[in-house]
């Protein structure tokens, strides 16, 4: 008789394994379709915090004030984070009312917000390569830089161009991972029955974890 596996697990084991988290030079895309997966964000945010990286926190969506509650729960200090300079957070929903509130011409990362023509995301670029930029801590210094965007389609929303956007994120990716070595990876073509594979989990967020089941074992269908 086939042993079964225990219906819930942890968020990590559910997204395979911590280590491969911290890799160098990944990019993760956050996609959710008829759900919310907004929880994952606080996951991977209070998860580098945890591992000692260096954090650049572009928030789009909610205030400081909200991330950092979340935060709490989960067992890190965004405040304590942000003032001993491992955190940088750009609180977007007061930048974009401070902005026009401004002087002309003043530099600010979401400047696009009073271009009415040809809006660049430069500016938001040069202000996360700043935020990422090494300095010497000692024996305090960050494992490696984070860069997380809460999120991407809201500077779609904002009247951007799909083009500027993924240039945004071109430059962003080769300004975190520009100082790494370069590895060179032989691959064998994989098995037939690995290729496309995907897996699916029924989950419950919870006041402090995220609950994860294997698809049909879960009495609440989310």
């Amino acid at each position: 008789m086939a042993r079964r596996s225990p219906a819930g697990s942890h968020i990590s084991t559910a997204l395979s394994s911590v280590n491969q988290l911290l890799a160098e030079g990944k990019l993760t895309l956050l996609c959710d379709a008829e759900t919310d997966g907004s929880f994952l964000v606080h996951h991977f945010l209070s998860f580098y915090l945890k591992a000692n990286c260096k954090v650049c926190f572009v928030a789009l969506v909610q205030s400081f004030s909200h991330y950092n509650i979340v935060g709490q729960k989960l067992g890190v200090s965004l405040t304590t984070a942000r003032e001993r300079g491992q955190l940088v957070f750009l609180e977007g929903l007061r930048s974009a009312v401070d902005i026009f509130l401004r002087a002309e011409g003043e530099a600010h990362p979401l400047q696009f917000l009073r271009e009415a023509k040809a809006a660049s995301l430069q500016p938001l670029y040069e202000f996360v390569r700043e935020a990422l930029e090494p300095v010497d801590q000692g024996e305090a210094a960050w494992k490696r830089p984070v860069l997380l965007v809460d999120d991407l389609s809201v500077l779609l929303s904002l009247g951007l161009g799909a083009v500027a956007v993924l240039d945004f994120v071109h430059y962003c990716r080769a300004c975190v991972c520009c100082r790494l070595q370069l590895r060179v990876l032989w691959r064998t073509p994989s098995p037939p029955a690995q290729r496309g594979r995907s897996l699916t989990f029924q989950y419950k967020i919870q006041d402090k974890s995220v609950a994860f089941f294997a698809k049909g074992l879960s009495p609440a269908v989310l």
